[in-house]
Formats: structure tokens, sequence, C-alpha cells
């Protein structure tokens, strides 16, 4: 049984940070691309980040230079470091795994920008 739980969500002020984590099981992590997305109140759930299992990135626009995504394999982990806080960045995230087509996604974690 394919499981992803996200944790490290939570409220933060306006340039603030946080991490959040993508904890696995179920899967092969190592091969599969891992993505984080974000789905705010009223608007269509979006790709943030994602990580190829050859660690190659791609990001939002609204997120470049500010969030960081990262893999270990070792602990079937993957991450989402988020700096530079706005308030719209504000949504549910999703963890997100793919192989083949073959997708699974997590219960998603709140991330409210507030002050």
């Amino acid at each position: 049984q394919v499981q992803l739980v996200e944790s490290g969500g939570g409220l933060v002020q306006p340039g603030g940070s946080l991490r959040l984590s993508c904890a696995a099981s179920g899967i092969i992590f190592s091969i599969n691309t891992m993505g984080w997305y974000r789905q705010a109140p009223g608007k269509q759930r979006e790709l943030v980040a994602a990580i190829t299992s050859a660690d190659s990135t791609n990001y939002a626009d609204s997120v470049k230079g500010r969030f960081t995504i990262s893999r270990d394999n070792a602990k079937k982990t993957v991450y989402l470091q988020m700096n530079s806080l706005k308030p719209e960045d504000t949504a549910v995230y999703y963890c997100k795994s793919s192989i083949f087509g073959n997708d699974h996604w997590g219960q998603g974690t709140q991330v409210t920008v507030s002050s």
C-alpha cells in the first residue's frame, strides 16, 4: 500500500520560512519523480516544484529563488524548503509521486502565511 505523509506545515509570518517533508512508503522511492503541488481556496492545484530520480529539478516561476526541493532516497523523503514566504503562498501543499504514469498523492498539509 502506497502512503505519502506530509508534515511541516503551519502558520508563519510573511518573510518567514518553513520546511515541508513527505515520507513515502510502498513505492521504490529512488526511481520516482517527486513533486510538491499546492491548492489555494477557489483555485486549481498547481505544481510548485519537482525533482526527478536523477535530481533534476524544476520550479514554478512564482517560487523560483525562494523554494528549494530536495530528496533523501535513504530516508524515502522529499523536502520543500520555503523561504521568504508571502501571503500568496498560503495553500494546502500536496506531495506526489510519479513513475510511468502511475501517480500517488499525499493528504496535504496546510501552509498559512499571515501577520
